[in-house]
């Protein structure tokens, strides 16, 4: 059978290397064709950066930029457990109070049973993968639309929530090991180290690729290409890091009449930046280079062709709840972190509106079969971006549901758009 080759994509050569220009032409072509991926959410983040700053330039210093990463980093672990669920065109209405409900044993294990850490957290996140389970056995093999199941499990959990902490109980937690993950920050010279690291991985990463396609007779993206990438990476990481580097402590380390220290000093990349990083990197290669993360779009894409292609479609379905839900365990975790307790609105309010807004901001289709690990944390840093700026401006609470919610709806709106004009163009 002779392939039929698209009229927006020009036909590639075996084992030809792209130059620079071709391939920016071709990625033209693509985003014409339909194939926007993340760049609604990269130049909103940009417009909304250059706004905020310019409107109060407060936005843009040290201490405030720190304070974007541990302000939306639960929002954006739980989006991060969110885009699995996403990919197959499911969604999951509890993820916010799961990562309430694993919280709160995890404080309760903590506070008030006097547990380690390190028996507390392992609970906590099984307690993640238990509630998981349920609701993929509950619509994998009972069939259950997930809507229904995780509407009925948003509100199961909100009560289990508030029979654990009866009375608006609040419980406070001093463990200094979860305590740290939101509130202190690595040292200055582990956040340089990290960069270089980063920028030497992300170098061997594309060199490794470009290698491995040009071997199997592919198309190979330009060096040039990856030489740009690698810099903008070591540019734009080199600056975060500068800044958080700077001293941003309203009363710095000085000495005193007395002769004696005074101060704290606030200095470096804040902890859960770390777990992150991590976390990113792991999903993204389970999803790029595992079987596993090849079955899941596959499914997303079409389950009844994956099902009679061998996959086991119930089973990637189930994983998928599991996976979401344990991050909403650590999302949790990290929120408990931050507030330094828990209470009956840990996990709720805006969590998971919050949560869902930042994977379909960033990029993930609601359609399903079409989204990246990134795009959670492209869109949680548009969510912190308009929650922090909208804060600096005093503009009140309603004003910022109103806005955060019509981006959404800009971003589902670009969504259907572009898969639309990517079906009548041939690329799907």
């Amino acid at each position: 059978m002779t392939a039929v080759q698209s009229p927006n994509r020009p036909p590639i050569a075996s084992g030809h290397a792209e130059t620079l220009t071709e391939h920016l032409t071709n990625y033209g072509r693509r985003v014409a064709g339909g194939e926007l991926g993340a760049l609604p959410a990269i130049l909103g983040l940009v417009v909304l950066c250059a706004f905020f700053s310019i409107a109060r330039p407060v936005f843009h210093g040290a201490y405030n930029f720190a304070n974007l990463f541990t302000q939306g980093a639960a929002v954006t672990l739980i989006a991060m457990g969110l885009i699995f669920v996403l990919l197959l065109g499911e969604i999951d209405l509890s993820a916010g109070f799961a990562s309430g409900v694993c919280a709160t044993i995890l404080a309760v294990l903590l506070t008030e049973r006097q547990w380690k850490w390190y028996f507390a957290v392992p609970v906590s996140l099984a307690t993640g993968v238990v509630i998981g389970l349920l609701i993929g056995l509950l619509v994998a093999k009972v069939g259950i639309p997930s809507f229904v199941v995780t509407l009925a499990a948003f509100l199961a959990f909100q009560g289990v929530q508030l029979l654990f902490l009866t009375g608006g109980k609040n419980i406070s937690i001093f463990d200094p090991v979860i305590n740290a993950i939101e509130n202190k920050n690595m040292p200055v010279w582990l956040g340089w180290a990290l960069l270089v690291l980063g920028v030497l991985g992300y170098l061997a990463v594309q060199l490794l690729r470009v290698r491995g396609r040009t071997s199997r007779g592919l198309a190979a993206g330009p060096l040039s290409l990856v030489a740009l990438r690698v810099g903008a990476l070591a540019v734009l990481g080199g600056i975060a890091v500068y800044v958080l580097s700077q001293e941003r402590s309203p009363n710095p380390p000085h000495i005193a009449l007395s002769g004696k220290i005074q101060g704290a000093s606030l200095k470096g990349i804040p902890i859960v930046v770390l777990l992150i990083l991590v976390l990113l990197l792991v999903w993204t290669f389970v999803l790029g280079r595992t079987a596993f993360g090849r079955h899941l779009y596959a499914v997303g894409g079409n389950r009844e062709a994956a099902r009679r292609a061998g996959i086991r479609v119930d089973r990637i379905r189930i994983s998928a709840f599991v996976i979401c839900s344990a991050m909403a365990a650590i999302g949790g975790i990290v929120a408990a972190s931050r507030a330094t307790s828990v209470d009956p609105n840990t996990g709720g309010s805006n969590v998971l509106l919050y949560a869902v807004g930042a994977a379909v901001i960033g990029g993930t289709s609601l359609f399903g079969g079409k989204g990246r690990v990134v795009d959670a944390l492209l869109g949680g840093a548009v969510v912190a971006v308009i929650d922090n700026g909208m804060g600096l401006l005093n503009l009140s609470a309603g004003q910022k549901y109103v806005f955060t919610g019509a981006v959404l709806l800009l971003a589902a709106g670009v969504d259907a758009l572009s898969r639309r004009r990517a079906a009548a163009s041939g690329l799907r």
